[in-house]
């Protein structure tokens, strides 16, 4: 029998050793879910400056004695013209929306709101490093803060009727 030489063993133990991290990783209660360092801390600063004439959103508006959404969201973001409506219905509700556009062009982050409406309390526009302190995956990503400031859920993607149910309402409304 010959000797086998070293070499030869190294593909069949990567591939165990990635076997073991697919068997974990498919072992998470919810596999799509992000992780996020921001629960249970304080929403940071924001970096953003004015989007037209718009009421401006501040630290001070995070800080407010009530629950608040903060939506990031752009004009060029196809899944955040999906859940739009989910937004604006959230606003109808009562609860305090805040906007933050993220990465775009004034005109269009305005045509946007103007076809589709306006669902933002207050709104501020971020070149990325709000984004960036936040801890944005991409856009169109969801936080819900407290009435101290801290956040209470991040959600990464857009928020379908499903996601709005199950995951949102239920955190707006036991606050």
């Amino acid at each position: 029998m010959k000797n086998i030489k070293p070499l030869y063993l190294i593909p069949p133990f990567i591939f165990f050793i990635l076997a073991i991290i697919m068997f974990i990783g498919l072992g998470r209660d919810k596999p799509n879910e992000l992780p996020s360092a921001m629960i249970g801390r304080y929403a940071p600063d924001l970096t953003i400056t004015p989007l037209s004439s718009l009421p401006f959103l501040d630290k001070t508006h995070l800080k407010s004695p009530n629950i608040k959404i903060v939506n990031f969201w752009a004009s060029w973001c196809a899944p955040c013209r999906v859940e739009h409506p989910n937004i604006q219905q959230l606003s109808d509700l009562g609860f305090m929306v805040y906007g933050i556009n993220y990465k775009d062009k004034a005109p269009q982050a305005l045509q946007f709101l103007n076809s589709l409406g306006n669902p933002y309390e207050r709104i501020g526009s971020d070149e990325g490093r709000t984004g960036l302190d936040w801890g944005l995956y991409g856009v169109p990503e969801t936080f819900i803060i407290d009435n101290e400031g801290k956040v209470l859920l991040r959600h990464a993607g857009p928020i379908t009727n499903k996601i709005m149910t199950n995951e949102i309402l239920p955190v707006l409304t036991n606050q």
